[in-house]
């Protein structure tokens, strides 16, 4: 089933005139810059799911609160879809434009306003890079630890949007772990304060609710975060196994042991072979699997922890353990993991990019399902993932050029998310739902749940006008999916279980 916005299953959306739309806002915001040539929205049609594209109606670039204000309050009134976009690097088609919306652009509002070395807080714009936090706070020693793979080029607005992690999120957190307050815009342009500069605040969780919400239920205008003193000391043991159901099963022993890693990560062959070629990290070409854990802290608990973790690992059947020997090192071992998506594309013309994540003591069995489908398809799956919190990144190998390739990566995809949903995870991990997952939300998730989200997005977003068409299926599209009868969009005998 084709991704791409379907009036049919995910809801009428009114056509607009797009010079009247440009003209109206352009009389109202005349310093507002708003790009309608074709030449000039082609950067804009995709973000990071690169294989499905939409041409947007317009792109709006602010640089002030104010005039993101004015444009959401004035396609409110027009009843224009806006679709918000920080860097584009998200994974799952959250930013996905709508050829009948206004794409609003954050990234020109990149300014970083305030480093609190005493409270440990930065202010930020959502523009502003994940990487630059760090550099910015790195001359008070410290740092803002939430780190994709992407963090050179990511925005904090867009890592709020998806909950995005990174490597060392097994030990620190995701993104809403290291939030303390937003300010944002609701469709009608009305200001919001969410959370506190305080370690908490009352009412209810809504900076939880709101981080990861993909820009569907307000725009993020204000990031306060969280900053950490950098460790004393980090330390890196890279761990070869000859088998994968035994570097999946290592994991789980690691953190029974009562350590928790800075970061645990796990590459199989096809990953390490990939990365090694394009980073020269080092690694060990002829393993099934290896982990890369770091330990990090005091110096005197990181090299007992040290200690504590090769035994695991022997234990666990390692054919041979590495400890970064200086920082140089560290870095490279680091390097060929945060490189192994670009790394992996040199190896086949295109590669779908997938996010689950499972219980750890699942990985061994889900890892095996894997394989099987892969055999089954024909198309080869690298696996990429933070085994330490069981996040997975399979990567579909493919050919575009080839008929009907993309269709069965998609499908494998599809068959690969099912997989973590039936081992007792969830359909994502850090790259949101967007467009890409829509169909498996249906799932994961039954009638009542699903009914709950769509009553949360109308109580932020009544006309449907933020993001419109993702993250939450509609009744139709699991109807679809699901393969069931629905008729005058009502759900039949709406006592049983669905899905």
């Amino acid at each position: 089933m084709n991704i791409l916005y379907d009036p049919m299953l995910d809801g009428p959306l009114t056509q607009h005139d797009k010079g009247q739309v440009l003209t109206h806002l352009t009389t109202l915001l005349p310093d507002l810059t708003l790009l309608h040539r074709e030449e000039d929205l082609h950067p804009f049609e995709c973000d990071g799911l690169s294989a499905y594209r939409v041409m947007p109606m317009l792109v709006a670039l602010p640089e002030r609160v104010e005039q993101v204000a004015a444009l959401l309050r004035e396609c409110h009134a027009l009843g224009v879809p806006v679709v918000t976009r920080g860097a584009g690097t998200g994974l799952s088609g959250g930013a996905l434009p709508l050829a009948q919306g206004v794409l609003l652009v954050m990234s020109r509002m990149a300014r970083i306003l305030e480093i609190d070395p005493d409270a440990r807080t930065a202010r930020l714009q959502p523009g502003v890079r994940n990487l630059a936090i760090s550099e910015a706070a790195a001359p008070f020693g410290l740092y803002y630890a939430p780190d994709p793979s992407s963090q050179i080029a990511c925005s904090i607005g867009g890592n709020v949007a998806e909950n995005a992690g990174g490597v060392h999120c097994l030990k620190y957190g995701l993104t809403v772990h290291n939030l303390l307050k937003l300010e944002m815009l609701t469709i009608e342009g009305e200001a919001m304060t969410i959370g506190a500069d305080s370690l908490d605040s009352p009412g209810l969780d809504m900076l939880a609710l709101m981080t990861g919400s993909e820009g569907m239920l307000g725009v993020v205008t204000e990031v306060t975060v969280r900053l950490l003193p950098r460790p004393e000391t980090a330390k890196v043991l890279m761990a070869s196994f000859a088998d994968i159901d035994k570097a999946g099963r290592a994991v789980g022993d690691i953190i029974a042991c009562g350590i928790i890693p800075g970061g645990l990560e796990m590459m199989d062959n096809l990953a390490i072979r990939a990365a090694e070629d394009f980073i020269h990290a080092g690694y060990p070409v002829e393993a099934a699997a290896i982990l890369l854990c770091e330990l990090d802290g005091a110096e005197a608990d990181v090299v007992d922890d040290c200690a504590r973790v090769r035994e695991v690992l022997e234990r666990a059947g390692a054919t041979e353990i590495r400890q970064a020997q200086d920082e140089a090192e560290r870095t490279r071992f680091w390097a060929g993991r945060k490189n192994a998506f670009p790394a992996v594309g040199r190896m086949s013309p295109d590669y779908y990019c997938m996010d689950g994540t499972i219980p750890r003591r699942e990985l061994p069995a889900v890892l095996n399902g894997i394989a099987e489908l892969s055999r089954q398809s024909g198309l080869a799956v690298a696996n990429v993932f933070h085994a330490g919190d069981g996040n997975m990144h399979p990567l579909i190998l493919f050919d575009a050029n080839q008929p009907g390739e993309l269709e069965l990566a998609e499908e494998v995809g599809g068959k690969i998310l099912e997989l973590c949903v039936a081992a007792g995870g969830s359909i994502t991990g850090e790259h949101g739902v967007g467009r890409e997952k829509i169909n498996q939300m249906c799932a994961q998730f039954n009638h009542e749940e699903i009914s709950v989200f769509h009553a949360v997005k109308a109580a932020f977003d009544p006309a449907g006008l933020l993001n419109p068409g993702k993250n939450i299926p509609t009744l139709a599209r699991c109807a679809e999916f699901g393969a069931m009868h629905v008729h005058d969009n009502q759900l039949p005998h709406p006592d049983l279980p669905r899905f």
